[in-house]
């Protein structure tokens, strides 16, 4: 469904004349500025490990804690609580609202000080969280991390995909979905351990992250700008300079005068978000909505949000309660590595495939073991808890190498210069209006539905799957400002595009 030879002819026509190696300082470069999905993976990762111990509970959710302690509670229902819901939430909602603030700061101020801005806001909210002492004071805190999350996720991938060699971009621009699997583990670690630290063990769960949030403020401050935003905003000579030590070499003419010819495009559009919405940018519009869409109704942010409580939910001893979440962190994690390592090589699109197949399959057989073995109020046996535990593994394995780091790096490498920023909003904004409502509604949805829940999220993946053989073209070796080739060479939107 995709002209692949006259696609690839065009990639590597102009991929070529790019010159360069992939330096050191560029590495360390996008390793600093991925701290950020650290962040990100530790709020998420820490939210679960918390809800999921009695002091926590009994200080802030003591219904919730009533009914976990009810041995006659329907499995599905004991967490089913709007507050604790919108605990996890609020952060995400707080998200959504920022990165469209975030938006015009990261054009027009640059990809650095939204960077910085992010890890000033996630030092705060971790600080306040860790002192919470009644429940408004707790959301504030999370809301204060929201913040955070919407500037880290409006300027970070778009940082890495600008800095990043053509040749490895994809893999450097997973390096925001490593730091986010990292930051989970180290999450699920830390809660595991902080669990029998009775009574503030979770204030301490809750604190550490201000450790990568000091580590992002300082790292984004000694950050250099992308070439892209320095151009954009006149300093072209300066940009010319940071692109020569990125690619170790003096030899960037090619590349430079694409930066030149997009910033010139980019300047003359003063209103992005109006312009992001002409026909001819309808194919980035498109996937800059679906793509972090169908990214969270994979229901993996549910897993990872819930795991312990889930795993609590469906009869696990109190002691193997968060050893089940860190194995999911780990999981993961390793996931990630291959992802970096196959993204380049096999492209976008089969790595998209293989995990939507997979998290399929999983899906569905979690959903068969617990429709027939598990009760309202009935303990799974050994056999099939492990069972359990294996396949949540491995439907973590198929969306760690394919829509959790794909899901931000493709919307990030798809948009001209001129619209970027605003193309980059709109994906995490819709990233974020969807794990909102997801997480909020999660727990209803598993009282109500049971084990009909997981049915639910694989005919989801089912869906998105079909989308990309369909309709996403590969943009494996394309480089970041010819992007727009890509849609003319494609069977359907190239149809979708004006004339001229």
């Amino acid at each position: 469904y995709v002209d692949e030879g006259a696609h690839k002819k065009m990639a590597n026509e102009r991929a070529e004349q790019y010159q360069g190696k992939t330096t050191g300082f560029v590495t360390i470069t996008c390793l600093i500025a991925a701290i950020g999905g650290c962040m990100f993976g530790y709020d998420i990762g820490v939210a679960g490990g918390v809800t999921s111990t009695d002091d926590f509970l009994r200080e802030f959710f003591s219904n919730v804690y009533a009914k976990r302690r009810n041995a006659h509670e329907n499995n599905y229902c004991k967490f089913n609580d709007q507050g604790l819901a919108a605990f996890n939430s609020s952060l995400y909602i707080a998200g959504l609202v920022a990165t469209l603030v975030a938006s015009p700061i990261t054009r027009k101020y640059g990809r650095r000080v939204s960077i910085i801005c992010a890890g000033i806001f996630f030092l705060v909210g971790a600080a306040v969280n860790a002192g919470s002492i009644n429940l408004p004071m707790l959301l504030l805190g999370r809301i204060m991390l929201g913040f955070g999350v919407g500037f880290e996720s409006q300027a970070v991938p778009v940082y890495l995909s600008e800095v990043s060699p053509t040749h490895i971009r994809g893999a450097l621009s997973v390096l925001f979905q490593l730091a986010t699997t990292l930051g989970i583990f180290s999450a699920n670690m830390i809660s595991y351990v902080t669990q029998k630290l009775s009574p503030w063990g979770w204030r301490l769960a809750l604190g550490t992250a201000a450790f990568p949030a000091l580590l992002m403020s300082l790292g984004g401050y000694f950050l250099p700008e992308t070439p892209n935003s320095l151009i954009q905003r006149g300093l072209a000579e300066k940009g010319r300079h940071v692109l020569e030590k990125l690619r170790g070499t003096s030899n960037v003419d090619a590349e430079f005068q694409d930066l030149i010819d997009a910033s010139l495009l980019a300047n003359s559009i003063k209103h992005p978000f109006r312009d992001i919405l002409e026909k001819r940018h309808r194919p980035q519009l498109v996937m800059a909505v679906l793509m972090p869409m169908f990214q969270i109704l994979t229901g993996v942010n549910c897993i990872l949000f819930y795991a312990p409580v889930m795993f609590l939910t469906m009869g696990f001893g109190e002691n193997s309660l968060l050893y089940s979440g860190v194995l999911l962190g780990f999981v993961l994690v390793l996931s990630t590595f291959v992802s970096i390592g196959l993204v380049d090589k096999l492209g976008r699109r089969p790595l998209l495939l293989s995990g939507g197949l997979q998290m399929i399959t999983c899906q569905i057989i979690v959903s068969v073991i617990l429709g027939l073995k598990l009760g309202d109020s009935q303990e799974l046996s050994k056999g099939y808890s492990i069972m359990l535990v294996i396949f949540f593994s491995l439907f973590v394995l198929g969306y760690g190498w394919s829509w959790g780091p794909l899901g931000y790096t493709v919307p990030s490498e798809l948009f001209p210069l001129a619209i970027r920023s605003a193309g980059q909003s709109i994906t995490v904004a819709v990233n974020l209006l969807f794990t909102f409502i997801v997480a909020q509604a999660f727990l209803y949805l598993l009282c109500a539905l049971k084990f009909g829940i997981f049915l639910l999220f694989a005919c989801c993946v089912s869906v998105m799957t079909i989308f990309v053989y369909f309709m996403l073209p590969e943009t494996k070796g394309v480089p970041i400002e010819d992007m727009s080739l890509i849609w003319t060479k494609h069977w359907f939107w190239k149809k979708m595009l004006p004339e001229n």
